[in-house]
């Protein structure tokens, strides 16, 4: 088995080293003082910073990049047609997978605390790292976006507590060393990798398998497959939920004009403290009450844990402001499929604008192909909804699915859907048709985010 222990002093390559954990992963090893070299496709903030702070990437993949390496690491979304993976094949140049070596680096710590679920897995983890941090513990942290209170994605702590997302993409989280697994719930995605949900549970059953009898397993108790899977488990058990027979529990809570949240949390029956909650909606309150659980079993104070919950602002990509434009405010959230956002629009609704439009960037063929039908709902709570051409991430196009045929089944479901297949369409649209108190939110995981960044370089029209 390939031991990144034993590359310490010669070359690591790291192909893709752009995308949220793989950057998050460099800077970790950077700071453990690796040696390292990079590729990506596109000249991101995150390459920039990477650049900035040393490493020598370069921009597209080609066979060359990898030559005088010692280890190839790549995530699971580059292919083994990829001409860097090739080449490092033909050379023998050992390769490990991205998640192998979160895996590895989690290793030596207290407490791993892997955070795993179809949906929610940033935010938590990033609440869980703010309130080790404001609780004076020192973690090590690696997540999928970017977070103000560690300057990033991830943090090289001490070795005490590693707070990781554990994405089930690909079964990736099988190679994680769980003491503390966190299961927010079990959904519905990557139907082209595990076919159906059957899969998908028995995927989370075996990850939990992987926790010791000594370490614990928490769990969204009003989830019926989450409850089921831990019926079966060795180690410790405990849920969050609202269910009377969750062990951490929202009580007294109440509602803000705008869909935050305020509320006591129990243990058993045993309030711990109160949260005023900044960012909105109830899946950020029950991720907030995983987040404290998770934080509370390593340690933090129980008071700590809900005041840093109380100035939690969220991590960067989730349901995030990024300004106002002709009297227009405008939001990102990475949520990525039909579910996630679902809830995204749910939140935009709440801020009671004048008016919601929902743009849709559809990620991957496959995504749309298996969620179809979930899609062409999803957006049903705003005004008006624009959709993109979609993001291939990985994915060659099959010639069997369009945005044009997302459209389509929208409208048929009395959605104001309409085609905007590059971002110049949709701020050309936008500016045309919105009005000073709207809203709007971009959506999808690839670079949607650009085109806010596009739409408020260009500034206000007036």
């Amino acid at each position: 088995m390939i031991d990144i222990l034993d590359f310490k002093g010669v070359r690591v390559h790291m192909i893709g080293i752009g995308g949220s954990s793989m950057s998050g992963l460099a800077e970790m090893l950077l700071h453990e003082g690796y040696t390292l070299t990079g590729s990506d496709n596109t000249h991101s903030h995150a390459v920039e910073r990477l650049e900035k702070e040393g490493i020598h990437i370069q921009i597209g993949h080609r066979a060359e990049n990898v030559h005088g390496a010692a280890l190839i690491i790549f995530s699971a979304a580059i292919l083994p047609d990829n001409p860097e993976r090739q080449e490092a094949a033909r050379l023998g140049i050992p390769e490990m997978e991205r998640s192998v070596l979160l895996g590895q680096l989690m290793r030596f710590h207290r407490h791993a605390v892997c955070v795993s679920g179809a949906h929610g897995k940033t935010t938590t983890s990033a609440m869980i790292a703010q309130i080790l941090l404001d609780c004076g513990l020192d973690p090590a942290v690696s997540i999928g976006g970017r977070l103000d209170a560690i300057g990033g994605g991830s943090r090289d702590g001490g070795r005490e507590v590693f707070v990781a997302e554990a994405c089930e993409y690909h079964s990736s989280f099988l190679e994680m060393h769980p003491t503390l697994a966190v299961v927010l719930n079990i959904d519905e995605d990557h139907l082209d990798y595990y076919g159906d949900i059957e899969h998908i549970e028995k995927a989370f059953g075996d990850f939990l398998s992987l926790v010791p009898p000594t370490g614990t397993a928490l769990g969204w108790g009003d989830d019926p497959r989450v409850q089921r899977l831990f019926s079966s488990l060795g180690c410790r058990t405990l849920f969050f939920g609202d269910g009377e027979e969750c062990d951490f529990r929202t009580v007294n809570m109440t509602r803000g004009e705008h869909g935050n949240t305020s509320f006591d949390v129990s243990f058993r029956g045993r309030i711990l403290g109160h949260v005023d909650l900044k960012v909105v909606g109830d899946k950020n309150r029950l991720d907030a009450l995983a987040a404290f659980a998770a934080a509370y079993l390593c340690g933090a104070d129980a008071g700590g844990a809900c005041a840093s919950l109380s100035s939690f602002a969220g991590a960067h990509r989730r349901f995030e402001k990024t300004g106002v434009i002709d009297g227009v405010s405008m939001y990102h959230d990475y949520g990525h499929n039909p579910a996630e956002m679902r809830i995204a629009v749910h939140n935009a609704v709440m801020q009671r604008p004048h008016a919601v439009w929902a743009v849709v960037q559809p990620h991957t063929y496959s995504r749309v192909i298996t969620l179809f039908d979930a899609y062409l709902t999803c957006t049903e709570e705003a005004d008006h909804t624009l959709v993109t051409d979609i993001c291939a991430a990985r994915e060659k196009d099959p010639g069997t699915i369009n945005s044009a045929m997302l459209v389509e089944g929208m409208r048929k479901n009395g959605i104001d859907a309409v085609l905007t297949p590059s971002f110049d369409d949709c701020e050309k649209y936008l500016r045309s048709h919105w009005q000073p108190g709207d809203l709007v939110i971009t959506m999808g995981c690839g670079d949607i985010n650009l085109l806010n960044e596009q739409m408020h370089t260009h500034g206000d029209t007036k």
